[in-house]
């Protein structure tokens, strides 16, 4: 299985890519704009290259549920600067966490090789139209009433099933409206986006279904607040249940693991590709 974004190419099987998270907002839910100054980030996103990411994910907008969406022109500020910045100093992607094609537009044009498309069933022709433009990576994502709408008792028959019919139209029409291949595409099945705390589990207990679509898998569970709810830690306190999230996803045959503590998660996914790759087949 391959996945290509620009001059990236990546086959899998192989080792789990790590993607760290840079957020250049003033809000974000989990490091309340600790990096917003493009210094702060640019020096931050070099610290998760040196320990261990394999893709940089650098978003302007917040996604928590109710956050202020941003003016196109705000977010355009905020990113583009620490991409150009970054682009000469790393051989790592850098993804664009957007959901606005003018951002994306920007973003790659700055040297960025992935669009991460948090938009759910936003109109997304548009956005699918740069993304085919620059044949960049792209990051499906499932979500229900779009990205800051949070889990407002969202009702599936069967989430598993349903998250799995939304990929697979997905990938047709990427392909059918807008010239985007399969090779370019990962999927997300959205952890904590238009998702009951049980849809949450159920998906990421079943990861393994997902395989059948032949796409990579990203997992994006990094503080977020269904462990909370779950667990009831703080923001802070959730790092130990997102690594479990992490090598369970890994172990399920996941591909990229989305996270605001790289160094931690690589130790995590790097151990757990250890022992899966000393499994031994007993049957019969």
């Amino acid at each position: 299985m391959i996945f290509r974004a620009r001059q990236f190419e990546y086959r899998f099987p192989r080792p789990a890519l790590v993607m760290g998270v840079v957020n250049v907002t003033p809000d974000s839910f989990s490091d309340g704009g600790k990096y917003f100054n493009p210094a702060a980030a640019i020096a931050h996103a070099l610290e998760l290259v040196a320990q261990g990411a394999g893709i940089l994910d650098i978003g302007g907008e917040s996604t928590r549920p109710g956050a202020a969406p941003v003016a196109e022109a705000e977010e355009l500020q905020r990113v583009v600067p620490v991409i150009s910045q970054l682009v000469p100093q790393i051989k790592i992607p850098i993804s664009i966490d957007t959901t606005k094609p003018a951002v994306a537009r920007a973003a790659l044009a700055a040297g960025a090789s992935i669009v991460n498309d948090v938009s759910g069933n936003l109109d997304p022709d548009a956005l699918w139209r740069v993304v085919a433009d620059f044949q960049a990576g792209y990051v499906c994502m499932h979500a229900r009433g779009g990205p800051a709408a949070g889990p407002t008792s969202p009702a599936y028959a069967d989430v598993v099933r349903e998250v799995g019919e939304f990929f697979s139209g997905r990938l047709e029409a990427l392909l059918n409206r807008a010239g985007v291949l399969p090779e370019q595409v990962v999927l997300d099945v959205g952890i904590g986006f238009g998702k009951s705390q049980e849809h949450n589990l159920e998906l990421l207990a079943n990861l393994l279904i997902f395989m059948r679509l032949r796409r990579p898998l990203l997992l994006g569970v990094s503080r977020k607040s269904f462990i909370g709810k779950l667990l009831g830690s703080e923001v802070n306190q959730r790092l130990p249940a997102s690594l479990a999230c992490a090598t369970l996803a890994v172990a399920s045959g996941g591909h990229i693991i989305r996270t605001h503590d790289v160094a931690e998660t690589v130790q995590a996914v790097r151990m757990t590709e250890a022992l899966l790759s000393r499994r031994i087949n007993h049957h019969g």
